[in-house]
């Protein structure tokens, strides 16, 4: 058993440091974030849950969606990933990550706010790998906006929208004619979604409408053999945290495990929904917020 495999305190897995606040803009980079997040890189092994499988991440560059990519690459699948076109640096580094583990890397500048780019990246998915096995909806917009409702204006709300809902549910109905039987779908909702922080109304919103979807779609898909889940992830130190919050020296301290979670620590939820051990679990949320209970 390697060290990282050992059981491990939770509460002192990881340095608990201040997250000083940085000056970035969104979508945030990983290079300027102290401490560094950690992805997997080191800790992460394989054990061959996904051989052979397609999977397509959106939001792959950076954040939970480089931790998903690299965890599917080192479980056997190869994946395509989207990013934006401004974080052309932090994809490369996601495909290195995904090559290195000898699976196909496949990098996709998308804007899923835009169906036309949605649909071109589906087309794309299917050109490449012939079908698509495994479907992450991860991409996201938030910006804090502590003045409430009022100060949220009409182009952030409908950012918000667009990115978080839109963009998921037209890959959802492009992706579906091309993922078989025993295929799988998983959303990315949040702790925002059943205890949503004021700051962060119109986000909060969006992750309750992806729990609903979720639990509609799987309902809809169970007799397809094709199974729909969502992970509800609390507090994770990625670039959106510094370049979306204002302050970010206490975050994370509110969970009951006192601290904020690594992308390397949500990975697994997205390995084991998409692997055979979870095929009669559809419908579901996985929670993995350090403690703090949700219904």
């Amino acid at each position: 058993m390697s060290e990282s495999e050992r059981p491990q305190d939770p509460t002192s897995r990881y340095p608990q440091p201040d997250f000083p606040q940085q000056d970035q803009e969104h979508p945030g980079s990983t290079a300027p974030m102290d401490p560094p997040p950690d992805h997997g890189e080191n800790s992460y092994r394989g054990r061959g849950l996904l051989s052979d499988r397609k999977a397509v991440v959106t939001g792959g560059d950076s954040g939970i969606g480089r931790a998903v990519a690299l965890a599917y690459a080192r479980e056997g699948a190869d994946v395509l990933f989207t990013y934006l076109t401004s974080e052309e640096g932090e994809a490369r580094e996601t495909a290195r990550l995904v090559e290195e583990a000898g699976r196909r890397a496949v990098t996709v500048a998308c804007d899923i706010r835009d169906e036309k780019q949605c649909r071109a990246l589906a087309e794309k998915a299917v050109s490449e790998f012939g079908q698509i096995d495994i479907l992450v909806n991860n991409a996201a917009y938030q910006m804090s906006q502590p003045d409430g409702i009022t100060a949220i204006s009409t182009e952030q709300f409908d950012r918000v929208v667009r990115t978080n809902l839109y963009g998921m549910f037209w890959l959802c109905k492009m992706a579906l004619p091309h993922i078989p039987a025993g295929g799988s779908i998983i959303n990315t909702t949040s702790v925002q979604a059943y205890k949503p922080s004021p700051h962060l109304l119109d986000y909060a919103m969006t992750k309750g409408a992806i729990v609903t979807f979720t639990q509609g779609l799987a309902q809809m898909l169970a007799s397809e053999g094709i199974r729909v889940n969502a992970v509800a992830p609390g507090p994770v130190w990625t670039p959106l945290i510094p370049a979306t919050m204002p302050d970010t020296k206490e975050f994370g301290k509110q969970s009951p495990l006192g601290r904020a979670a690594q992308p390397a620590e949500m990975a697994p939820c997205y390995v084991f929904l998409a692997s055979a051990s979870a095929s009669y679990i559809t419908g579901e949320i996985m929670n993995a917020t350090g403690g703090t209970p949700l219904p």
